[in-house]
């Protein structure tokens, strides 16, 4: 097997620079001359229906013709896109033609959750940058059955996806295209307050043609960019918005509730019931500035986590699903990471992360009594802070959450800062500080660094921790190096650290070919073969404890969206101190050495019918792991939408004791949508590890902009470490209600 990776790992070395370098479109820069859409403004208000069949539509210009970003920058588009604008007093008005010879037969949607997966689903998105910075952008995108995704972003980098605006937006589908009609309310844009009468804002529109998965766009930006990358963006002409004003949004709630436990301890009530108020306060109090209350805080709507069998020494990083602390989370959230498609290394390190809090080290919620946040955003410059008191609950104290952020912004994309958590309880305080950096070293280079100090003085404990990470990011290319050193101390208990005691060093690079050498182009879109390297020393004992020596020598993307690659991995670990027990099977101290191969693939994500998986097998420490996960969903309708998932481990003679045993985790999920605002989502969870079984029931209705009602109804059982069974059932019913001022 290392011979066929030295073989491999030739090749992939020995490509000829000509299938590296001819490349049918590079990094261009920004366009000195703006393209432009001039806004109209009208006197009336308009009926939101999705038809455009107001007589107000005909006083604005389409925008001029759209530019092809993918597959083929540069080029002209397949299918035209009209964008018209219109505003008044109150709205800012959008609307949108995507024309298409194939008309609702073109059209690929696959479900109606809000921030949709983009790869499965047409789509439209509108990009401002109304304070002309080029920095920070609001983004708002709708997919043909009118569902909405909306976010914050800074540099086209950090971002705020679960943002959610206050907007309205309805679409139709006709025989030649599917249109969209947007109303933005002027107090969800934020803008600053201005002496001219007239202002011009950066601006951008892309299009996303699901079935050939062609995106074009107003203004066009490098492939290997976003549209919210905004020093590429358009101009939004000849708009008078209403001078800024204070705004607030009050979000109360009525939930009752029911809890039955069976097995647990006899201080644990067998029987509850509960009625709870509470709610949430949002001041815009400028432009720039938002303070954000809550009281009572509840949860119950966010969807629940999804259980994960682990196989590797590094900890699982479960995302933020709770909405509170999800709006500007890239202030607060800074942190250096894997990127989704595997870049930059398996090191995790986050100074704070908001799960900490609300949540004990298994996902059940905590009680949250109150808490505050203060943001404030410009061009120069970002501050904010968290507070948060969390309620005494059994075996967890009361305890006071405390984080303080700043940065400061400098050139044309370079930011330093520093970023303080703060966790008080009864046993005592743990601070952790931070400095960190980003720095954009050209169009294409990029730097970001964090210097990390812990105190936990009622352990009498201090740590440190560091990492710096440098990407390359072309349209032919992508080059990192990541670099990261952690104590054996070191203790963020408001953060995240994927190991402690560890030295890592992760270079890496993926190439990607579109020349004239690449076969099959009615079908194949690129080759992306890749190297991602990555190795760990203690920094106790200095020894390399884990070298991972990945190689993707076949990496293809599809034209359709879909995706094969297959990669090799000889490892090596060292196991020193505390054995590893991955999924009850323990492996005792000593050196391994191991081969591992893997298979990844991925059908059409559009496509009715959908599967995406990944098989790997081959030695594993001392004996043998095969490992299986295979997710189908089944789309008939965007209305309904199933998916199933099945993983499975294998394991054969493995650790101490030579065990063989499967290891089976099994999920099935199901979304049944009346419409956008109407929806049931459930899914159900058995896993073998502990004999879990668990389920999650949310019936959601929208019953006006950014006000629900929620029925969940959750059941989960597992088994204890004692060998005893125990289970829990919760019913909520949750009204909450969303009035503007």
């Amino acid at each position: 097997m290392y011979r066929l990776f030295k073989f491999l790992l030739l090749c992939f070395l020995l490509l000829p620079a000509s299938c590296l370098s001819a490349q049918d479109a590079e990094i261009f820069p920004p366009d000195s001359i703006k393209k432009e859409i001039v806004a109209v403004e009208i006197f009336s208000t308009l009926n939101i229906n999705g038809d455009l069949k107001e007589i107000e539509w005909s006083l604005a210009k389409p925008a001029p013709q759209f530019t092809q970003v993918e597959p083929l920058q540069g080029e002209v588009p397949s299918f035209d896109t009209d964008v018209r604008v219109l505003y008044n007093r109150q709205y800012l008005y959008f609307g949108i033609f995507c024309r298409d010879s194939m008309g609702k037969k073109a059209i690929r949607a696959t479900d109606f959750k809000r921030d949709f997966d983009l790869r499965q689903h047409d789509q439209i998105g509108l990009a401002f940058d109304a304070f002309n910075d080029r920095r920070n952008a609001m983004a708002f995108t709708i997919n043909p059955y009118g569902v909405q995704r909306d976010l914050l972003t800074f540099d086209d980098t950090y971002y705020d996806t679960d943002w959610d605006a206050l907007w309205r937006v309805r679409t139709s589908r006709t025989d030649s295209g599917w249109v969209a009609e947007i109303a933005i309310p002027w107090q969800t844009l934020r803008y600053p307050k201005s002496a001219d009468t007239i202002e011009n804002w950066g601006f951008n529109v892309y299009r996303n043609r699901r079935l050939s998965n062609e995106t074009t766009a107003f203004s066009p930006f490098p492939r290997a960019f976003t549209a919210q990358r905004m020093d590429y963006a358009g101009l939004l002409k000849n708009l008078q918005p209403p001078p800024p004003k204070p705004n607030i949004r009050i979000q109360p709630y009525v939930l009752g509730s029911y809890d039955r436990f069976k097995g647990f301890s006899p201080d644990v009530k067998p029987e509850s019931t509960k009625v709870k108020v509470g709610g949430d306060v949002k001041w815009a109090i400028s432009p720039n500035a938002v303070l954000d209350l809550t009281a009572n805080t509840d949860f119950a709507q966010a969807d629940a986590d999804r259980q994960v069998n682990n196989v590797t020494r590094f900890s699982v990083f479960f995302p933020e699903r709770r909405q509170f602390f999800l709006e500007n989370a890239s202030l607060f959230g800074v942190g250096v990471g894997q990127a989704i498609d595997g870049s930059g290394g398996s090191m995790r390190i986050q100074p704070f992360f908001s799960r900490t809090i609300g949540l004990d080290g298994v996902g059940n919620p905590i009680p949250i009594d109150a808490g505050g946040r203060f943001v404030y955003r410009s061009s120069k410059r970002n501050f904010g802070a968290i507070a948060i008191r969390q309620r005494e609950v059994g075996d967890s104290p009361a305890t006071n959450f405390f984080v303080g952020r700043f940065s400061e912004n400098f050139g044309q994309q370079n930011r330093i800062g520093g970023l303080v958590t703060v966790k008080n309880h009864p046993d005592g305080t743990n601070i952790v500080s931070t400095l960190d950096g980003f720095f954009r070293l050209g169009a294409t280079h990029s730097l970001t660094a964090m210097a990390m100090h812990s105190s936990s003085e009622y352990l009498g404990k201090r740590g440190f921790a560091g990492i710096a990470q440098y990407y390359n990011s072309t349209n032919n290319y992508k080059i990192w190096w990541t670099e990261s050193v952690v104590t054996k101390d070191f203790n963020p208990e408001m953060g995240f650290v994927a190991r402690t005691d560890i030295i890592g060093t992760t270079p890496g690079m993926n190439w990607y070919y579109r020349g004239s050498w690449l076969p099959f182009k009615k079908v194949i879109r690129a080759f992306e073969p890749g190297f991602l390297p990555e190795f760990y020393h203690s920094v106790s004992t200095g020894k390399l404890i884990e070298r991972q020596l990945t190689l993707f020598p076949v990496w293809i993307n599809f034209q359709n969206g879909g995706w094969f690659g297959y990669s090799v991995n000889p490892s090596f670990q060292r196991l020193i101190g505390e054995p590893f027990t991955p999924l009850g099977v323990t492996i005792g101290e000593g050196e391994y050495h191991y081969f591992r191969q893997q298979v990844w693939y991925s059908t059409d994500p559009s496509k009715v019918v959908y599967l995406i998986g990944q098989t790997d097998w081959g030695t594993y420490f001392n004996g043998r792991l095969f490992s299986a996960d295979l997710t189908l969903q089944v789309a008939p309708l965007p209305h309904i939408s199933f998916a199933g998932r099945f993983n499975r481990n294998r394991f054969k003679e493995v650790g101490d004791d030579q065990i063989t045993k499967n290891v089976d985790l099994y999920s099935i999920e199901g979304r049944f949508a009346l419409n956008p605002r109407l929806q049931l989502i459930g899914f159900y969870q058995k896993n073998s590890e502990n004999k879990s079984h668990n389920y999650n029931i949310r019936l959601a209705w929208e019953y006006r902009p950014l006000s629900y009602v929620y029925l969940v109804l959750n059941k989960r059982g597992f088994e204890g470490l004692d060998k005893i069974r125990r289970n829990e059932d919760h019913a909520v019913l949750k009204v909450s209600y969303l009035r503007q001022l």
